[in-house]
């Protein structure tokens, strides 16, 4: 089956399984997803969200974050891990978004990619869940593993995946193909071993079918 075909399959079986597809971090504000997927980094969006409500009750606004001492910030996702890298960066991304954007998250590749703490992975996403951008891909690790195991990909390099997934996927669907698979991988494909007995998708999926 090609590439092409099996993404088309496993979109439909997705969907049917997984019919709402939205992202696990919950934020108000548009610039408080950029900063949650900052502190997801190394950590579960499950710890993320509970951290967070305190950390925007402390800090507001984004001139709040800007202004802010990065201690405060520091002790408020320490429980996240990494905590004193990502807590410089959100300060020092809140201050750029001020300075060089006019306090709106970007809503392109090249501009997110010029914030601290901001990569493919994470820029896709603003792209996708914020701006709605047909084609966003975020490849994180549920994307590498399953999109292995299913053969729509034969790579573990996330700028690779993330083209070849571009040229399989419906523009239109493959922000909600994303996560669906974080969905998916938590649920049925797991770390540790994929439950294919209990995969829908198991007819399209290579590591099944062989």
């Amino acid at each position: 089956m090609q590439p092409k075909t099996r993404a088309l399959h496993l979109i439909a079986c997705l969907e049917q399984t997984y019919p709402e597809a939205l992202c696990s971090l919950q934020y108000p504000k548009d610039y408080e997803l950029l900063f949650t997927v900052r502190l997801a980094a190394q950590c579960t969006d499950e710890r993320v969200n509970q951290i967070a409500p305190a950390l925007f009750a402390r800090f507001p606004t984004l001139e709040s974050f800007a202004e802010g001492p990065v201690e405060d910030v520091e002790r408020l996702v320490h429980s996240t891990g990494f905590y004193r890298a990502k807590a410089r960066d959100i300060v020092a991304a809140a201050q750029m978004l001020i300075t060089q954007f006019n306090s709106k998250v970007p809503d392109n590749m090249n501009d997110l990619l010029k914030l601290p703490g901001v990569g493919r992975k994470t820029a896709n996403l603003i792209l996708g869940d914020i701006y709605k951008t047909p084609g966003s891909v975020v490849v994180d690790t549920h994307c590498i593993r399953i999109t292995n195991r299913m053969g729509l990909v034969d790579t573990k390099d996330p700028a690779k995946i993330e083209t070849e997934l571009r040229k399989i996927l419906p523009p239109d669907k493959s922000n909600d193909f994303c996560h669906r698979l974080v969905l998916h991988g938590r649920a049925v494909c797991t770390a540790r071993k994929p439950h294919c007995d209990l995969c829908s998708c198991a007819p399209y999926c290579k590591h099944f079918t062989g």
